[in-house]
């Protein structure tokens, strides 16, 4: 027999769970919904998990269920009554550590940092107004009727349950855990593997027999939008089923698809190698001994999506990817341009926008670049760092690109700084032209960014060129090599170079 203890996230309670406490019920599962009230700190709700755990009989199988917030409580408690807990399920959150500050569950970095600074433990957050509900999450899936209930049943959130960090003893790291994915809030299987990929260390330690995972279509409330599939999910974390990591093959993890062989055959051009870039030159470019300038090409720099773990190896210069692409470039007259970036956390745009400044004007500064005919070219994770380039562009910039870009920061990641949204500049037009290749296997929260991106872009009369490839997944470059997947590649680089004048 199993029995669930749900524990609320922030500003929640029992009522958000009523359905889906009543179908694991009616499913012969005991279940009770900690009611966390008005305690003001982070250790009376692990007591009051706690209590519910020791009114449980012995022999019971105790699955703890924390969402957003929630987690710290319920690991907390499974640390101090690890023996009976069976199962941690992290729902629309990331696991949590010894010494985690329940702070970083608020998805609003800019209010993260106020509270830290601020510091006052006897304040409360206000409960959000209903059209502010989407400030702490996605709310894909809510019925009118769903968030007019989440918002009468709201509580305020103590300040000092969020700045009191979280103590563990240990005893509870080896129990088993399942993460539930709420997609439309940015986190899906797939993502976690591309993490996993990258090399995150938080990933790996979750590549484990005993760690599974599940996927929801929903927002970041599913105990509210999908309360059925939310139980069907959770009886099935208890019996052990999921996704496992270790699933995704030796081989795939050994060499990802931004590591395996390019999908298009192009020259073994050499790299060279300066300070923070690498130029792939086309044959017979150089300058002349004796001559300040020799024939000059335009350029195209590819830079990297992320984040990327800043001790990842190879970094992502050396990603057979982005080497396929400049090449690529280099074959046709152009010089291609690799580098790395300084992305390795979600909060790290303004800091690899000015590592991609710099080395944009190094890549001007060399005498075989035709410094007035420039293109970028983004990827994935990257796509937030075309907002600067789109909001003041230089003439020299004649061009834009993106591959299965993320073009706003996804709701889970809490970061809300304007200049990297690149909807919000589009929309007042006069942009470079922008030519855009989406793939048709997209996460549903990295597909609404595009959407809006491009909708915005047609609102404002920008020139955005779209380039389809139906069945592909994210970065799959070096996961299909089809005649589509090809020629997707073979027109985006032609519209580039026809914007550079070599075509």
């Amino acid at each position: 027999m199993t029995e669930f203890v749900l524990v609320p996230g922030l500003f929640t309670g029992p009522d958000a769970w009523r359905d889906t406490a009543g179908k694991l019920a009616a499913e012969g599962a005991k279940v009770q919904v900690v009611d966390l009230g008005p305690a003001r700190d982070l250790e009376a709700h692990i007591a009051r998990v706690v209590a519910a755990i020791d009114t449980i009989a012995e022999g019971q199988d105790v699955v703890l269920v924390g969402h957003d917030y929630g987690a710290y409580p319920a690991v907390g408690a499974a640390d101090r009554r690890a023996h009976r807990v069976a199962r941690i399920v992290y729902l629309d959150t990331g696991p949590v550590q010894d010494g985690a500050v329940p702070l970083a569950a608020v998805p609003d970095q800019e209010l993260r940092e106020v509270l830290a600074e601020d510091g006052d433990i006897k304040g409360e957050l206000p409960v959000p107004l209903r059209e502010e509900w989407r400030r702490w999450g996605s709310t894909a899936g809510l019925s009118d009727e769903a968030l007019n209930r989440l918002t009468a049943h709201a509580s305020p959130q103590p300040h000092g349950t969020l700045l009191q960090p979280l103590r563990l003893t240990g005893a509870g790291n080896a129990l088993p855990t399942t993460g539930v994915l709420c997609a439309e809030s940015g986190a899906t299987i797939d993502t976690v593997r591309m993490l996993l990929r990258f090399g995150d260390p938080t990933i790996k330690a979750l590549v484990r027999p005993d760690v599974t995972f599940f996927e929801l279509p929903t927002g970041h409330w599913p105990m509210l939008s999908c309360p059925d599939e939310l139980a069907d999910v959770l009886l099935r974390a208890a019996a052990d089923e999921g996704t496992r990591l270790e699933a995704v093959g030796e081989e795939e993890a050994t060499q990802p698809g931004y590591l395996r062989p390019f999908l298009l055959d192009v020259p073994e051009i050499p790299r060279e190698r300066c300070g923070a870039i690498d130029l792939y030159v086309p044959e017979g470019v150089h300058v002349p001994e004796g001559a300040e300038t020799g024939e000059p090409r335009p350029a195209i720099v590819f830079v990297h999506g992320g984040p990327v773990a800043e001790d990842a190896r190879p970094t992502p210069r050396d990603w057979s990817t982005l080497i396929g692409y400049a090449r690529f470039a280099a074959s046709q007259g152009a010089i291609g341009v690799t580098l790395d970036h300084r992305l390795h956390a979600v909060t790290a745009y303004p800091t690899a926008a000015e590592d991609v400044a710099a080395a944009v004007a190094e890549v001007r500064a060399d005498p075989r670049v035709d410094a007035d005919r420039i293109a970028l070219w983004f990827f994935s994770g990257g796509g937030p760092l075309t907002a600067p380039w789109l909001r003041e562009a230089p003439s020299w910039l004649r061009c834009l690109a993106a591959n299965y870009p993320i073009m706003a920061p996804l709701p889970s990641w809490g970061v809300n700084d304007p200049r990297f949204r690149p909807a919000h500049e589009v929309a007042h037009g006069g942009t470079p032209p922008f030519v855009l290749i989406r793939v048709g296997r997209e996460a549903p929260a990295v597909a609404t960014t595009v959407a809006e991106f491009v909708g915005a872009a047609e609102a404002g009369g920008a020139p955005v060129e779209v380039i389809d490839v139906p069945g592909a997944p994210h970065a799959f470059e070096g996961l299909d090599h089809s005649d589509c997947a090809r020629e997707a590649v073979r027109e985006a680089m032609g519209r580039v170079l026809g914007r550079l004048g070599l075509k």
